[in-house]
């Protein structure tokens, strides 16, 4: 005969470790709700969204540098017209597509970082993404990702799940700690108990009489769990109403994935869940042929996106509490190809929004003529804008973060 014991303890194993709201325990949702009821605001309110194009931006028709004849000598079919460059000053500009970002950057609301890269660049998608992610071009802190690292940092190892929420089907790399796993979610409705046929059951047997043991020293770890899952299925309507219920003060584009995430964590920032980073991502920049329209495409969908979120946190008063960070795994040959799109390159501008930006551009720009194998050669670490944010906005120490001291850029105005 089984023991009924170890046989209810396996069944709720099973049953639990299917949970996930996209993947993360139930378990913080109990404590989000706990954090809600007690404060109503995250402790501190300061939040950090990044915005991964991903795919490999094409940095030169991003940031175009209009007046440098071996853009145009290299760019015969894709390069922008100067005629329709957002200029910036006398050597590059904007493409007409972004010009809601112009309007940021004229405002002082936009910082443009050229040439980031890092030394001993790949261009393999998986591998660059993999050190973006880690902050580790050499490997040794693959595993858990710059963000996980710096909530742990902040917070220790027992962190709220929640601290981090990457929207989407996963969990990106760069919020993974070594201890902390964060959440990831698509819409308001994954605020939920997600579960299939056995989970329900499991649920009924934790809400039935024969869910109570009759030997509470043996099992007084499991009950525990129990309590806890339970409690998670009741506080996860309250966080999910919380999210469902708010009304964007601003029009977001339809058709438009990177603006239905932002307007997501709109939702989340005006709810006051206590989350600290948030991680969108907006695809398809691999552009190897026919790149101009869908690059086009993709340009105009980060502009409008990111126009509808501002109008919408400036409407909520939160528009000097919420960073954003932009960035791509690499950028794109110099040279266009033979189908009209261009190849993995190395450097590319990384952008930052908010009102404590300090706008403009920052580092050189890269030379379009001494190359190196046909690439951008970098004009800075982009560890070095990481850790402007972990140590001048998160308040995380940056070289614990990243493993070595790295020069901090002046792209804030106000320092935790």
């Amino acid at each position: 005969m089984s023991n009924p014991i170890f046989a209810r303890r396996e069944f709720l194993h099973r049953s639990l470790a299917g949970v996930s709201v996209a993947g993360s325990c139930p378990l913080f949702l109990g404590k989000t709700a706990a954090a809600l009821a007690a404060t109503g605001q995250p402790d501190d309110n300061r939040a950090l969204v990044v915005v991964q194009l991903t795919g490999g931006n094409d940095g030169l028709n991003t940031v175009v540098p209009y007046a440098d004849g071996a853009y145009a000598r290299a760019r015969q079919n894709l390069r922008v017209p100067e005629k329709d460059v957002l200029k910036i000053d006398e050597y590059v500009g904007l493409h007409p597509n972004l010009k809601e970002l112009k309007n940021f950057y004229d405002e002082g609301k936009m910082a443009i970082v050229q040439g980031t890269s890092y030394p001993n660049p790949t261009r393999s998608h998986f591998e660059a993404m993999d050190i973006w992610h880690a902050a580790d071009p050499m490997g040794a802190r693959r595993g858990s990702g710059w963000l996980g690292r710096a909530v742990e940092s902040i917070h220790g190892n027992d962190a709220d799940p929640v601290t981090a929420v990457g929207v989407g089907n996963r969990v990106p790399p760069a919020l993974i700690g070594k201890h902390v796993k964060p959440v990831a979610l698509q819409n308001p409705q994954d605020f939920r108990w997600r579960g299939r046929s056995l989970q329900r059951k499991a649920f009924q047997a934790i809400n039935s009489d024969g869910g109570k043991t009759s030997q509470p020293d043996k099992l007084s770890g499991l009950d525990f769990l129990l309590r806890v899952a339970n409690d998670a299925q009741q506080s996860s309507q309250t966080i999910r109403e919380a999210v469902a219920g708010y009304q964007p003060a601003a029009e977001y584009p339809t058709n438009n994935p990177l603006a239905n995430q932002l307007r997501l964590v709109s939702g989340m920032i005006a709810a006051g869940l206590p989350t600290r980073i948030y991680y969108v991502s907006l695809g398809s920049f691999d552009t190897h042929a026919n790149q101009q329209f869908r690059h086009e495409q993709l340009l105009a969908n980060l502009s409008t996106a990111m126009d509808a979120f501002f109008k919408d946190l400036r409407a909520q008063n939160s528009l000097d509490r919420v960073l954003v960070l932009s960035f791509s795994e690499f950028g794109r040959r110099v040279k266009e190809n033979g189908s009209r799109g261009t190849d993995h390159g190395v450097a590319a501008p990384m952008f930052l929004f908010g009102n404590q930006v300090n706008g403009g551009l920052h580092c050189e720009h890269p030379s379009l003529t001494e190359l190196v194998k046909g690439d951008l050669d970098m004009s800075v670490d982009f560890r070095q804008v990481y850790a402007t944010v972990l140590d001048g906005w998160l308040g995380a120490s940056s070289e614990q973060v990243l493993g070595k001291g790295f020069e901090p850029l002046e792209l804030l105005k106000t320092s935790v």
